[in-house]
């Protein structure tokens, strides 16, 4: 939880590993003395290396051109078969594989899917057809080495919103993570058949700037209780399965917290009670799996600026420490 970055890296950039087949390095150092930041550290007294493995040998990637799916299989070692899921993350689009390879060193056949910005998949978040994700869960859910009968998706952000949709509508899918999510559509129109889900828009006018020039776009939402934005809402109350929501009581992106709440509202309303939620103190928007580097403001790929993620660096620890356990009992109970 302590990691923090040196002062000459440039800042607010996010430290994610580009690759899962080799180890992230940390060197420890012990200084003689005590050197005030910006002081040259006095002698090495003692040295260490851990390296952090994302998947041990035996875990196959195998990259995906199925149709119009792209992505990055994770597959265990041995002939499983093994549950299936599907691991997306937000609005930073293109390939994040490393939560799928933890997720194949964990038993899971875990397809990496990116939904814009990667290969001949749209370049930017204009709108979405959910028979893309729908072509993604058949292809899982036939495979040879799961298991089946329904798959599960795991999301952070907008792939949380995405995964809601997914157990939603699609009968393939039968286990739905929503770390940080909405429970309305946004941003893109999403159209699945003749039905399209209107995205939620941020108004540019509700954020504010800092005078150290980090944007705080946490009001910036439409409101999803207006009931003149309801058409957005996903009627989650349709979805057969079960749900687990993750939030960070902390996160500044957006308001996870109360959206986790109007999700429980409206399955108690249909009387469902297939959902768990774990809501954490302190802990911000982008909940990893354990021991990944937190990061308050991070670089926006959309807007190009660096926005507030909020948390607190020893509670979001925690909640990345104990959300990854839940999450992996959770698909293990459900698949």
């Amino acid at each position: 939880w302590s990691l923090a970055p040196a002062r000459m890296e440039r800042p607010y950039q996010r430290l994610v590993p580009r690759s899962t087949g080799a180890p992230m390095k940390v060197e420890v150092l012990v200084h003689e003395g005590h050197s005030p930041p910006g002081a040259i550290p006095g002698p090495v007294v003692a040295k260490a290396e851990a390296r952090r493995w994302f998947g041990p040998p035996g875990v196959r990637r195998i990259r995906l051109k199925e149709g119009v799916v792209r992505g990055s299989l994770f597959l265990p070692p041995g002939d499983g078969p093994f549950p299936g899921v599907i691991d997306m993350y937000g609005d930073e689009g293109g390939l994040v594989e490393f939560r799928s390879s933890l997720l194949a060193t964990r038993g899971f056949a875990a397809l990496s899917l990116p939904y814009f910005d990667f290969e001949d998949l749209p370049k930017v978040m204009k709108e979405f057809r959910l028979e893309y994700f729908e072509e993604a869960a058949r292809f899982l859910q036939r495979h040879p080495k799961v298991k089946g009968p329904g798959v599960g998706v795991v999301g952070t952000g907008k792939g949380a919103e995405l995964a809601l949709a997914m157990i939603t509508f699609l009968p393939e899918v039968v286990a739905a993570v929503s770390i940080s999510g909405c429970s309305s559509n946004t941003v893109a129109d999403l159209h699945y058949g003749k039905m399209t889900l209107p995205g939620l828009r941020f108004d540019m006018n509700k954020v504010s700037v800092s005078d150290a020039g980090v944007f705080d776009i946490f009001e910036a939402l439409d409101d999803p209780a207006n009931p003149a934005n309801s058409p957005c809402t996903i009627p989650i109350e349709k979805a057969e399965g079960h749900f687990l929501l993750v939030v960070g009581e902390d996160d500044r992106m957006w308001k996870s917290s109360l959206y986790a709440e109007l999700a429980i509202r409206r399955l108690r309303q249909h009387g469902k009670e297939n959902f768990e939620l774990l809501s954490y103190p302190g802990a911000g928007h982008r909940i990893d799996p354990p021991s990944t580097p937190f990061c308050h403001v991070a670089m926006d790929r959309v807007l190009g600026v660096p926005v507030l993620g909020g948390g607190e660096s020893k509670a979001h620890a925690h909640a990345q420490e104990h959300s990854w356990g839940k999450i992996l009992e959770f698909l293990r109970l459900h698949l």
